[in-house]
């Protein structure tokens, strides 16, 4: 570090194209670091990351621009603040260094991601490499986000005398994520032997999780601080470091703990930055339903998810007590309503329904009973669908995949057991026998998953094969998965995309 400079993380929660409520983020963090050389922000904060199609309107960009000038005009501190940005009619991803209410420099960013979640190329314009910014004695060097991953945009910092990089980021979260990002970061100090402080988002954005996690590293390649992750977090960093600022919170590396609350801060960011109160779903009794609702009270509140069971002539006893029991556990509002009128309704106006339509009339009445409760209370439907049934079709469209967000959507099923196990060790509310019981969607006598699908361990071992590592049928087949199997769930995995295509 530059042992003279105070730096700030300002590891905040913006919401995409809420501009007066980012704004009003970023002076509420500047307030707080008073006294503090440089605040750094997260990427895009103004408007939110990502921007997506936004950046193409020019009013969008001209208000973040306008939002921007005046945080800078009520303000004397020297700060990052990182927005879209228009220049000789071209709009890019900016970096201002602002500095005594003046922006001294503007960073455009070089290397735009063009992949997976990222489409930058199609809405920015490419910046050249950056240079430093000179401040108090020093040379500042700034990288956004792409930039670090990559070995230009530091390089020639470090060519043009930068003594240490700032970099603002918008990364999401994966498993993996956490390595990648260390591997990153170790690489370019090991080219240039600059210390880091790298200021990450933090927050829900429809699909995406934006964990935190933010970092200092000195200039020999040690991690000498993490921020918290699921958490926004303002804090200056002072050389040499000491408690609280030398710990913070460490990643388990993707455990549960850290899947766990990604999850529920995916959720409750999806509530809140949509306008919801309150969430209503499906009490099934199985394990699905059960981990959907602990997420849900654990992101807002018990008293705020409402938990409907509803029985047809197919459920079980068992299903109907341990719905019960789990919904009491979590302390949720709980309430029965039988979907049997509604069946023999179905099953007049169609008298030759075949059995495959009749089990999948059945999800779409519980489908209808959740929205039309929706719509009187105005609580978003919580589906509750698991990554392993929605990768293979095994879902009723407009039945059990109705609803406004689906916390399981990209998680399978051995790992929805395993979440389940360590929520209970926080403590114990989803019972036992949800946990120990064979999984059935209860829409005939005696069904079960594996009537349909092969043991979730073997499924999952296969999709996370084709969809994760992107392997052929033959491939898997050498790792020992039986080869007919694998062509059947290749198979459906197609098959249902049209499915996902509409999904929660």
């Amino acid at each position: 570090m530059i042992g003279d400079l105070k730096i700030a993380i300002a590891q905040i929660n913006p919401t995409v194209g809420n501009i007066a409520h980012n704004a009003a983020l970023i002076q509420n963090a500047l307030t707080q670091c008073e006294g503090v050389d440089i605040v750094v922000f997260p990427e895009l904060v103004i408007c939110g990351y990502p921007p997506e199609d936004l950046v193409l309107k020019k009013s969008f960009v001209h208000d973040c621009m306008a939002a921007c000038e005046k945080i800078i005009s009520q303000t004397k501190s020297t700060f990052i603040l990182t927005t879209p940005w228009n220049e000789d009619g071209k709009t890019f991803n900016a970096a201002l260094f602002v500095e005594n209410g003046e922006i001294r420099t503007k960073i455009f960013k070089n290397n735009l991601p063009n992949y997976g979640v990222f489409d930058e190329k199609r809405v920015f314009e490419s910046g050249p490499l950056p240079e430093p910014v000179p401040f108090k004695g020093h040379k500042i060097g700034i990288v956004i986000c792409e930039d670090i991953w990559f070995a230009p945009a530091c390089a020639n910092l470090k060519k043009l005398g930068a003594e240490i990089i700032l970099s603002p980021n918008g990364s999401p979260y994966s498993t993996q994520k956490h390595k990648m990002r260390d591997d990153v970061i170790a690489a370019r100090i090991a080219e240039n032997a600059l210390p880091i402080v790298y200021v990450n988002q933090i927050g829900g954005q429809d699909d995406l999780i934006y964990d935190g996690g933010s970092m200092v590293w000195d200039s020999k390649g040690n991690k000498i601080f993490q921020a918290p992750h699921c958490e926004s977090f303002v804090g200056i960093i002072t050389p040499p470091l000491t408690p609280p600022h030398a710990g913070g919170q460490r990643s388990d590396g993707g455990g549960n703990s850290e899947i766990y609350e990604c999850l529920k801060l995916g959720l409750k960011d999806y509530i809140t930055k949509n306008g919801f109160k309150s969430i209503i779903l499906g009490m099934s009794g199985g394990i699905d339903s059960a981990l959907s609702a602990v997420i849900a009270a654990d992101a807002i509140g018990a008293e705020n998810v409402r938990c409907v069971m509803m029985p047809s002539p197919f459920t079980s006893n068992e299903s109907l007590e341990d719905a019960k029991e789990c919904a009491a556990k979590i302390g949720c509002p709980y309430e029965i309503i039988s979907i049997e009128g509604a069946m023999k309704a179905f099953e007049e106006t169609i008298p030759s329904i075949s059995d495959l339509a009749h089990e999948n009339m059945q999800s779409r009445a519980r489908g209808l009973i959740l929205m039309s409760l929706s719509n009187q209370t105005g609580a978003m439907v919580l589906t509750t669908g698991n990554k392993s049934e929605m990768a293979v079709g095994y879902a009723t469209l407009y039945g059990d995949m109705c609803g406004g967000y689906n916390v399981l959507k990209d998680i399978y099923k051995t790992k929805v057991y395993e979440l389940a196990r360590y929520r209970n060790t926080l403590s114990p509310v989803i019972p036992e026998r949800i946990l120990t019981k064979a999984p059935t969607a209860e829409l005939r006598a005696g069904q079960t998953d594996q009537d349909t699908l092969p043991p979730y361990d073997i499924l999952d071992g296969i999709l996370e094969g084709l969809i994760e590592r992107d392997l052929g049928i033959a491939d898997l087949g050498a790792e020992g998965f039986v080869l007919d199997t694998v062509k059947k769930i290749f198979k459906l995995l197609d098959l249902a995309e049209y499915k996902r295509r509409q999904a929660a």
